[in-house]
C-alpha cells in the first residue's frame, strides 16, 4: 500500500492528471464475456468451439468452420444494481440501460484438392460491445473518523505550501475550490504569509454522501481472417482498435451532523465531471485442433491494448458556512476561462492467454443428427501488467513523467494476475437448442486488507432456432459480485470505503441469416 500513498502524495503535487488512478487501469482491462447469445449462453467458452461470429473476438480460428456466410445482429439490454454499505447505512441504486453484442458479418469457403483434402478460409468483418461502463452507486453514513477536507489539506502538506495566495490559486481542480470557499481555511483567517491550515468541516460528526453515474464502454471493431486444413487444423487472426468512451458524474457531500447552526460549518459538496476517450488497437491470435472428430482443442493469445486516450475534467465546489462567510461556491472554470483541464496519455492493457476444450455430442457429416457439445475455457490475465505513458503530443514535463512512473508502480503494488474460468454446453432437439453457461472471474487485487473483493460469478442460460437459413438465439446473463468503493483517501488518517454488493442482468437476442 504505500505506493499507493506515494501516488496519493504526487496526485496532490498536480493540477489534474490525478483524474489516472490504478482503478482506471482496472476499469479499461476488466472485460468479462461480450458476445453473441450463443456465446454468452454457455458462459461465453469460445475458445475451442467456433463457429460462431463471435469467435471474432475471443479465437478467431474459431471461424474456420465457417463453410458459408453469416448476417448477425445482437440488440441487448443490462440492468445493473448496487447494494452499497457504508457506516452501518446500506442504500441502492440501479441503472439499465441498451447494449449490443457481436454484429457484423462472416463469409466462408471450402474448396478440395486433388487429394481430396478439405480446406477453406473465411474472414469477419464484425463489431462488439467489449466492456459496458454503465452503472450507478449511492451511499451515506455517519463519518466519525475524518473528512472529505482532510485531502485538501494533505495536497498543502505534501507541497510545504503555507503561502494562502498560492492555495487559493495553484490548485483550480480542488484545494483552491475549497479554500475559496472556506471549506478550508487558514487557521488564523489571513491571506498573505506563512500560515498553517485547517478544516472547518465538523470532523467526527459528518453525514457524508457519494453519488455517482458512468456511463460509456469500449466498443471493438475487428476485421478476422482464418483458414482451415483438412477440417482438422484451425488457425487465424484478428485485428482490433477499440473505440472507448467513459463518463462519470459524482457529487460528493458533507454535512454536519449536530442541530448546531453557529459552528460556521453547514456542509460542503464536490461535483466532478470526467470524460476519457480514445482509440486502441490489438491483435488476437489462436488455433483449434481436432484430434478426433468429436474432440476439440483450441489456444488464443490477445495483446495487450495499446490506447491513446484523452481526459476532459471539471470540478465544482459549494459550502455553506453559516454565518462565517455563508453559502459560498466556485468552479475550476472560474481559473480556466471555463474550458475542462485536458491530459493526454498512453494506456496499455494487460495481455491474456486462453485455453480451451471441447466435447461435441454424436460429431457426424449431418448435422441434422448431432445432438450438441459440452466446452470449457481457462483465461489468464495480467492485470498488474497495465501501464501508462506520455503522449509525444500531450505533458511530457518531469511533473508528469514522475507520476506516470509511480502510477505504475502502484497498479504494480494493488493488481496481481488472476485466472478465469468458463463452462457451458448446449443440447439440440433438431431446429431448437437449449443452452446453459457459467463463468467465474478471478479476484483481481493483490492485497484484501482493505476489503476489495473483485471476483465475479455469471450465471447464463439461452434458447436458439434454426431453420431455413434463419437463426434466432435469446439469452439471459445474471452476474453477481462484491467490491469497493472509495470516495476519497488519505495519507495519514484512517478512511473507509463502501462495500457493494452488485447484481446485474444482461437480455440478449441474435438475430442471423445465412447468405
Amino acid at each position: 500500500m504505500k505506493k499507493i500513498f506515494l501516488l496519493a502524495a504526487i496526485c496532490a503535487c498536480s493540477q489534474y492528471i490525478s483524474a489516472q488512478e490504478p482503478a482506471d487501469a482496472l476499469r479499461y482491462s476488466w472485460t468479462t464475456s461480450s458476445g453473441t447469445a450463443r456465446q454468452q449462453a454457455i458462459g461465453g467458452a469460445m475458445t475451442s468451439l467456433g463457429g460462431d461470429i463471435s469467435a471474432t473476438f475471443v479465437n478467431p480460428a474459431g471461424l474456420g468452420f465457417y463453410k458459408t456466410g453469416d448476417f448477425v445482429l445482437t440488440p441487448g439490454y443490462n440492468l445493473f444494481n448496487n447494494d452499497a454499505t457504508y457506516y452501518g447505512r446500506s442504500e441502492k441504486d440501479k441503472r439499465n440501460s441498451f447494449s449490443f453484442g457481436t454484429s457484423g458479418f462472416v463469409m466462408g469457403t471450402e474448396t478440395n484438392d486433388r487429394r481430396r483434402n478439405k480446406s477453406g478460409v473465411a474472414m469477419a468483418i464484425a463489431i462488439n460491445r467489449t466492456a459496458s461502463f454503465s452503472n450507478k452507486i449511492l451511499y451515506r453514513g455517519l463519518n466519525t473518523q475524518n473528512s472529505y477536507s482532510q485531502k485538501f489539506l494533505e495536497e498543502i502538506n505534501n507541497n510545504n505550501d503555507k503561502d494562502a495566495n498560492s492555495v487559493a490559486s495553484n490548485y483550480p481542480f480542488g484545494t483552491s475550490l475549497a479554500f475559496n470557499t472556506y471549506w478550508i481555511d487558514t487557521i488564523n483567517g489571513g491571506l498573505s504569509g506563512n500560515f498553517q491550515f485547517k478544516s472547518r468541516a465538523t470532523i467526527g460528526n459528518l453525514l457524508q454522501e457519494n453519488s455517482i453515474t458512468n456511463s460509456g464502454g469500449i466498443t471493438e471493431l475487428a476485421l478476422a481472417f482464418a483458414g482451415n486444413s483438412n477440417d482438422k487444423f484451425y488457425f487465424g487472426g484478428t485485428i482490433g482498435i477499440p473505440f472507448l468512451n467513459y463518463n462519470r458524474e459524482s457529487s460528493f457531500t458533507e454535512a454536519d451532523a449536530s442541530t448546531n447552526t453557529n459552528n460556521n460549518f453547514d456542509y460542503a459538496s464536490i461535483s466532478e465531471n470526467l470524460n476519457t476517450s480514445g482509440i486502441g488497437i490489438n491483435l488476437k491470435m489462436g488455433i483449434i485442433y481436432k484430434p478426433k472428430e468429436y474432440i476439440r482443442l483450441g489456444l488464443a493469445i490477445h495483446t495487450p491494448t495499446f490506447y491513446s486516450l484523452t481526459d476532459k475534467y471539471n470540478a465544482f465546489v459549494t459550502t455553506n458556512t453559516e454565518s462565517y462567510k455563508g453559502l459560498l461556491n466556485q468552479s475550476s472554470g472560474e481559473f480556466t476561462n471555463n474550458e475542462d483541464a485536458e491530459f493526454r496519455y498512453y494506456h496499455i492493457t494487460p495481455y491474456r492467454i486462453m485455453a480451451s476444450a471441447s466435447y461435441v455430442l454424436r460429431e457426424i457429416e449431418d448435422v441434422r443428427k448431432q445432438k450438441g457439445f459440452l466446452t470449457a475455457d481457462i483465461e489468464y490475465v495480467n492485470y498488474k501488467a497495465s501501464s501508462y505513458t506520455t503522449d509525444p503530443d500531450g505533458d511530457n514535463s518531469d511533473e508528469t513523467k514522475n507520476y506516470l512512473k509511480t502510477l505504475n508502480g502502484a497498479i504494480d503494488d494493488a493488481y496481481k494476475g488472476t485466472f478465469n474460468i468458463k463452462a457451458g454446453g448446449e443440447l439440440k432437439f433438431t431446429t431448437i437448442m437449449a443452452r446453459l453457461g457459467m463463468a467465474y472471474y478471478g479476484n483481481p487485487y493483490k492485497n484484501l486488507g482493505q476489503g476489495e473483493k473483485g471476483s465475479r460469478f455469471q450465471l447464463s442460460g439461452g434458447l436458439g432456432y434454426r431453420n431455413k437459413g434463419m437463426f434466432i438465439d435469446l439469452t439471459y446473463v445474471h452476474t453477481m459480485g462484491k467490491d469497493m468503493h472509495y470516495a476519497y483517501r488519505l495519507q495519514n488518517s484512517a478512511y473507509a470505503g463502501a462495500s457493494l454488493k452488485q447484481t446485474g442482468g444482461n437480455i440478449l437476442a441474435t438475430i442471423g441469416f445465412k447468405i
